[in-house]
């Protein structure tokens, strides 16, 4: 089969085009023929060596597929079953082992294209906007990289949960996605200084909860803008880590609280998984979220889908298609 691998971590030019066996499914795994897989930044971390990874690899944790072998002990799995998947390795391929408690089953009217971009920063938003911080109406929340993957899911279900929605984008274009996502107010965050408008923006009381997916170059102005014990939930770090801090200054900023979340442990057993993904799959299926694939690259300029990805040249979730 043809698969992305990864011998030496680097650059973009570091993803090349192997020629590797076809997975074989061993008990509880099943084999997907991959229809679609997702391109996060996780999997640029893993490219970068940021996050450790034992080489050679094949990259890529997000997916949708048909099931076209089974491995022995699954029983409420066949062939010809569509399937979608996240946090499995291996996704840059056009084939897939993977274990059948990590799968999930794709209702009718969602496509294994909206599937694959969807999963991933789907259930992350819908953890960060319903258990991280639970939105209500009456809050206010700040949603940096509005227009983005996660960004423009969680905006729509914050603004579904009654909640008002202040988003900070790049360009103009950006600002109109984010306003139609449901963001009450955008700040072109190039032009004006987003801590200054959020403080005016309300009257100088903050905000309940900052999701911050950039990191480095937004983190403290992001708690500057919190209101006395919000939190701020730092779940990226798209413009680097956060420098480390003296935990102090959350007392003085407020009694502020932080957190660092992570997809793994708000998915950690199969019933919370099948409870997360049944959410945002039905949102999708009737309607009520609107996933926008940005671009679709064959396998082999799984390079160019990188560089497009860091250099914030798209809009939407990008997408290989073996």
């Amino acid at each position: 089969m043809k698969a992305i691998q990864v011998t030496q971590s680097g650059e973009p030019d570091v993803l090349t085009v192997a020629d590797l066996p076809t997975p074989r499914c061993a008990d509880r795994e099943i084999l997907v023929k991959v229809a679609a897989a997702g391109v996060n930044f996780i999997d640029v971390y893993h490219r970068e060596g940021r996050y450790k990874m034992p080489m050679p690899f094949v990259p890529g944790q997000e997916g949708a597929g048909t099931v076209v072998a089974v491995g022995a002990g699954i029983r409420d799995v066949s062939i010809g079953d569509r399937v979608g998947w996240f946090g499995i390795m291996g996704s840059y391929a056009e084939y897939l082992a993977a274990p059948a408690e990590r799968i999930v089953p794709l209702p009718a009217g969602v496509s294994a294209e909206q599937a694959a971009a969807v999963l991933l920063q789907g259930i992350t938003a819908h953890y960060l906007t319903h258990d991280t911080f639970r939105l209500g109406t009456g809050d206010t929340a700040l949603v940096h990289a509005a227009a983005g993957g996660v960004g423009h899911l969680l905006v729509q279900m914050a603004h579904r949960l009654g909640a008002r929605v202040v988003g900070t984008v790049s360009t103009p274009e950006k600002e109109r996605m984010a306003r139609e996502a449901g963001a009450d107010e955008v700040i072109q965050y190039t032009l004006k200084d987003f801590a200054v408008e959020v403080k005016s923006m309300t009257g100088g009381k903050g905000v309940d909860v900052v999701y911050d997916a950039v990191g480095r170059t937004t983190f403290d102005k992001g708690l500057d803008v919190l209101r006395p014990r919000g939190m701020m939930v730092l779940y990226g770090g798209s413009s680097g880590a956060v420098p480390p801090f003296d935990p102090m200054l959350l007392s003085q900023k407020g009694s502020l609280f932080l957190t660092r979340p992570t997809i793994v442990h708000y998915t950690a057993g199969r019933d919370e998984l099948l409870r997360r993904s049944n959410a945002v799959l039905t949102m999708v299926a009737s309607g009520e979220l609107a996933v926008t694939v940005g671009q679709r690259y064959p396998l082999a300029n799984a390079a160019q889908a990188h560089r497009d990805l860091e250099g914030r040249k798209s809009t939407g979730k990008l997408l290989l298609v073996p």
